[in-house]
């Protein structure tokens, strides 16, 4: 693989990288690593400012979709560039607000944790799938914003947003696949406080408090109510660094539901969440047929 050293119109960040790379002396290995690390950053900036286009209705940015492959797995939406475009223009004029608070990659995939006033106000995680350098496939998750903070006075978007640890994003992921697996899929909640340290642990779901005790009690609140929450299947986990997000299938309260968890690792041990649940409506209500993963 060769580097160029053109110049083009991308964020400062990227722009450094790529001229840095542009010296007679680097190998062919940093060469390749600083490309990847341009390109993370250029697609990175372009998934902001294409999810940023739905409050400004800019149209430049969409021109990072490739109209020939875009496959929809909102199942509000038509498939393609077409039912993208079909579902904007069904927003009331001037409502929309997107503020981007989170945005990684793991290879081909960028994913982004936003806060949305979308057809109301909403938390949503999206993941975007490139290819040749243009966006060919979408998933997303969204659910209602609460007006207040959980019992800890957190909010389902606020903590830290940046990662590090890059070098350990696979065994992060392997922790975290773990994790999934063992508690939320197979229920062995006899190795629960393996994951964690101790009792901290920041929690941004909305009904439930810091800690393994404040799980606890909203888990033991849930079974109470007679509520159950049934994870049956991981899809897919992406990572970058101490950030992993697993998406999952499962039941909430009887109902078909995608499940989207975000969390921090530290020092090998799960110190904070993010998440939002939403329904899978009906196959007979799906706009198109790619399914909701």
């Amino acid at each position: 693989m060769t580097f160029s050293c053109r110049v083009s119109l991308v964020p400062a960040t990227a722009l450094a990288l790529a001229l840095a790379g542009c010296g007679g002396s680097s190998t062919e290995a940093n060469k390749d690593s600083t490309t990847m690390t341009t390109n993370q950053a250029v697609q990175k900036h372009q998934v902001r400012d294409l999810l940023k286009a739905i409050e400004t209705g800019e149209s430049a940015p969409v021109s990072v979709i490739d109209p020939n492959k875009y496959v929809q797995h909102n199942l509000g939406a038509k498939d393609g560039l077409a039912g993208f475009g079909e579902l904007l223009a069904q927003l009331p004029k001037g409502s929309a607000r997107v503020n981007t608070v989170r945005v990684f990659q793991d290879d081909d995939f960028v994913f982004a944790h936003t806060d949305y006033n979308f057809f109301g106000p909403k938390i949503g995680f999206d993941i975007f799938r490139f290819e040749n350098g243009k966006i060919v496939e979408h998933w997303d998750n969204l659910q209602e914003k609460p007006p207040t903070p959980n019992p800890s006075g957190h909010t389902m978007t606020d903590g830290l947003t940046e990662s590090n640890d890059l070098d350990k994003t696979e065994s992060n992921k392997r922790v975290v696949r773990s994790f999934v697996d063992d508690i939320l899929v197979n229920g062995r909640m006899e190795k629960l406080a393996g994951y964690y340290d101790g009792d901290k642990y920041i929690q941004h779901n909305p009904q439930i408090a810091d800690g393994l005790s404040g799980l606890g009690a909203a888990l033991k609140g849930m079974a109470e109510r007679g509520i159950t929450m049934k994870y049956d299947r991981i899809h897919r986990v992406l990572g970058e660094g101490n950030f992993v997000l697993v998406v999952s299938e499962g039941t909430f309260a009887g109902k078909a539901t995608a499940f989207y968890d975000l969390f921090r690792v530290d020092n090998g041990k799960i110190a904070e969440h993010w998440d939002t649940i939403e329904t899978i409506p009906p196959k007979d209500q799906w706009k198109n047929n790619n399914g909701k993963f």
